[in-house]
């Protein structure tokens, strides 16, 4: 079948005489890069363009679709409705659907035994917790079947090997020694980008004294809760993924990480229900005032968020059923997104900690406004590659990734201190926001990102 987006690749085909001319060059074409070249696709001017998507990735030559039987890969990420709303935009969310996703619309958060939040919200406005292999494949199909221009094309590449600024384009030599120009570089390869570094963007930031150990686990009754625990050393996060399965998303010390990766299958699995439930005392228990004030809420009607819910434990997990994988968590940010004829997007923009699941996200909403941005400069003539529209993507996005990254920083640094007087502040902090419903209800709009600026701030 004849796909829109080309399948044959640029590195395949003889050696060319004269380099061939792009309008965008998208390096890296993982899930943002992928959601970007689909929003461009989505937009009436913005579609005709001709692009190249530039990556070493076999998978993007063919689409390949996961059977739901096969056991989960631990990779994967949370979206929230506000990125469900873009990918069903681009056409890509009817793909996630007839694969794997699991939503969940109940989150318990724990902060030690008697300090916690759970927050429910509506079945049709949940969370979802997909794997990247799935994102990536969907995104993939919807290209295939979107108009963009029947030049497009995907060139498999493991880096840039040459790069020339010329005053109408930029000339990309890729290392098999191939050639390319593209009035715009967008640059979607990840937090150690290539495309940052040659554009010679600076970045600011620092690395965590922490790493993240990441599994899929299997437990003996379905689960459609989202557990989050804060432990001294850091959060451990129970994400279900579907069926009896779930991903463990496990913040520890460098130390402790290299343990837990190395150890047998049964201790790491007793760890990890140790880590959830057991171990750290008794469960909270709700008190008379808590009960009073959730049955008040319950007559009143609050809406969708319950104010005061009981303690739930969570499920037991029983297997590990993934290879265990573990990385550096680090704070990263361009201090600029756009120069002339290059713009960053995703991990090579920022990269933020894990703690709430809120990276991927962020990078969806840059692409969503980059294609926006440059179809809005086609409709007024301006060209693609001028600074001066470039920067209007930069200040849209950079306002509001700043903002989640300040969060975020804010609470790995608030819970990483473990100090008696600090500990029973931050416990009654936790506690007294289960009744206040502006801002139980403001964190959960935030969370699922239905709105920029947070009350909490």
């Amino acid at each position: 079948m004849q796909m829109r987006l080309a399948s044959s690749i640029i590195v395949k085909r003889e050696k060319l005489v004269v380099a061939e001319t792009y309008d965008i060059a998208i390096i890296g074409g993982g899930m943002v890069g992928l959601a970007f070249a689909c929003g461009l696709s989505t937009m009436q001017l913005a579609k005709q363009l001709k692009v190249v998507i530039i990556d070493s990735n076999p998978t993007l030559k063919s689409t390949v679709h996961f059977k739901k039987d096969e056991l989960p890969d631990p990779r994967v990420s949370t979206v929230t409705p506000a990125t469900i709303s873009f990918l069903k935009e681009v056409g890509a969310w009817e793909y996630v659907e007839q694969q794997r996703h699991a939503f969940f619309n109940q989150m318990q958060v724990l902060f030690n035994t008697n300090a916690f939040l759970v927050y429910i919200w509506e079945n049709n406005a949940g969370i979802c917790v997909v794997e990247n292999k799935v994102l990536c494949s969907s995104l993939l199909s919807s290209l295939q079947e979107c108009p963009m221009d029947d030049q497009s094309a995907v060139a498999s590449s493991d880096s840039i090997s040459e790069w020339s600024n010329l005053s109408s384009a930029v000339k990309l030599g890729l290392s098999d020694g191939q050639s390319l120009y593209a009035k715009l570089v967008v640059g979607s390869d990840g937090a150690k980008s290539q495309v940052r570094e040659i554009a010679g963007i600076k970045t600011t930031g620092w690395n965590y004294t922490q790493s993240a150990v990441i599994c899929t686990v299997e437990h003996s009754i379905e689960n459609h809760c989202a557990w989050q625990r804060f432990l001294p050393s850091g959060p451990i996060a129970l994400l279900p993924i579907g069926d009896r399965f779930s991903n463990i998303v496990w913040t520890m010390t460098p130390k402790e990480s290299s343990n837990h990766k190395s150890m047998s299958k049964d201790d790491f699995v007793k760890a990890v229900n140790h880590a959830l439930d057991y171990g750290y005392g008794s469960h909270p228990k709700m008190s008379f005032l808590d009960e009073y004030i959730r049955r008040i809420s319950s007559i009143s009607g609050q809406g969708t968020v319950s104010m005061a819910e009981p303690f739930e434990v969570p499920p037991i997990v029983t297997d590990l059923v993934s290879e265990r994988m573990a990385f550096p968590l680090s704070l990263r940010h361009a201090s600029e997104y756009a120069s002339k004829r290059v713009v960053l997007i995703g991990d090579a923009a920022h990269a933020v900690h894990p703690l709430a699941g809120q990276g991927v996200n962020l990078g969806f909403s840059d692409a969503a406004a980059l294609s926006k941005v440059i179809n809005e400069g086609l409709q007024a003539g301006a060209d693609i590659g001028e600074i001066s529209l470039l920067k209007k993507y930069e200040k849209e996005r950079m306002a509001a990734n700043v903002t989640m990254m300040a969060i975020l920083d804010g609470f790995q640094k608030a819970y990483s201190v473990d100090l008696g007087p600090l500990n029973f502040l931050r416990a009654a902090a936790f506690h007294g926001a289960q009744y206040i419903a502006p801002l139980k209800k403001n964190i959960i709009s935030y969370a699922m990102g239905e709105q920029k600026w947070p009350l909490f701030l």
